[in-house]
């Protein structure tokens, strides 16, 4: 586990991350005199980056490079990339440099009022979560980690495909910033070509016949860097990131403000119409229909051929039992052999 910083420590790292993003080479005696510390203070918070997973190059006489990080997140560009209909909607916008984790921010505080909404990003997550325990990796820079808290006044009929209309909202906004060959694995994954860009996590706070409060989780991979490839690889996944689709130093700030407004939008349709809103679309990006898949249940392991999904958003599974529907559990592409 990687050691907590004191808080000088914290904002020393965060300062070199911001003078670093621009991704040219800056000399320690550059770094020290612009941010006002000796060169070993800026050697170890070098170090420290690294530790955290940021590819981070050193030549010497030339100084130090990030490699593959974008912009730092920043709340007021989000906040005006959001169209000003949408903007209204959001209540409250934080960027903090490292959290546990953008879901556990906004689950400790309370629910928004009806209409608004509050969102975290954080550039480093410590405690990063996806489905089933899983941890969320992803360096400093390397990735856009947003959570979004959005309060329904009952709990829709259709909230266990919640998960599938915001993987339709995500697959908006990253079309509409040229991002190619997008496509969605049930129940919340973002694929580019077979490989994963981006998770969904929503965790759901209700009451029985009274408000809803969802928190919606969006994790998608920007410049992951070679040693996290390999790292992720080494787990049995295969990971992809917006760079190696030939999106050289992505916008994120810009990518961030699309995906809230894309939500938002998205979360309004879903309050008045439920998934009915979001099927064609979610049909015509469907990632496993067709294919042989292992759908792991439980302890319950089904075989078939995966049919799409049905209109609340269950998985079909052309099994040999005959057809099964599954609300919940993890899907793997079985290879044709």
């Amino acid at each position: 586990m990687t050691r907590a910083l004191p808080q000088h420590g914290r904002i020393l790292t965060e300062r070199v991350f911001s003078a670093l993003a621009d991704g040219e080479f800056h000399s320690g005696e550059e770094l020290a005199q612009a941010l006002g510390v000796s060169r070993s203070a800026i050697w170890k918070a070098a170090h420290k980056l690294r530790e955290l997973g940021s590819t981070l190059h050193a030549v010497r006489n030339r100084g130090y490079r990030l490699a593959g990080a974008g912009d730092p997140l920043n709340a007021d560009l989000i906040r005006d990339g959001i169209s000003r209909g949408l903007r209204t909607l959001v209540r409250r916008l934080d960027v903090e440099w490292t959290v546990a984790s953008t879901n556990t921010v906004l689950l400790e505080r309370g629910a928004p009022p009806l209409g608004e909404c509050e969102v975290a990003l954080a550039e480093f997550q410590s405690a990063g979560r996806g489905r089933r325990g899983r941890t969320w990796l992803a360096p400093p820079g390397g990735a856009v980690c947003l959570s979004l808290s959005w309060t329904f006044a009952q709990v829709p009929r259709d909230v266990g495909s919640l998960s599938l209309a915001i993987g339709v909202c995500v697959l908006r906004a990253l079309r509409s910033l040229g991002v190619p060959e997008l496509h969605l694995k049930w129940p919340n994954d973002v694929l580019l070509g077979d490989a994963k860009l981006g998770g969904i996590l929503i965790e759901l706070r209700a009451e029985a016949s009274g408000p809803a409060c969802a928190v919606i989780g969006i994790g998608l991979n920007v410049a992951l860097g070679a040693t996290l490839m390999t790292q992720i690889s080494a787990t049995g996944l295969a990971a992809a990131d917006l760079t190696g689709a030939g999106i050289s130093r992505p916008a994120r700030n810009a990518i961030a403000a699309h995906i809230i407004e894309a939500c938002l939008g998205g979360l309004l349709d879903f309050e008045r119409d439920g998934l009915r809103a979001f099927m064609e679309e979610w049909r015509r990006a469907d990632a496993l229909r067709g294919r042989a898949v292992t759908v792991l249940h439980g302890e319950d392991r089904t075989r078939g051929l995966a049919r799409g999904i049905d209109a609340s958003g269950a998985l079909l599974v052309e099994a040999p039992q005959g057809l099964r529907k599954f609300v919940s559990g993890e899907v793997s592409v079985r290879p044709t052999a």
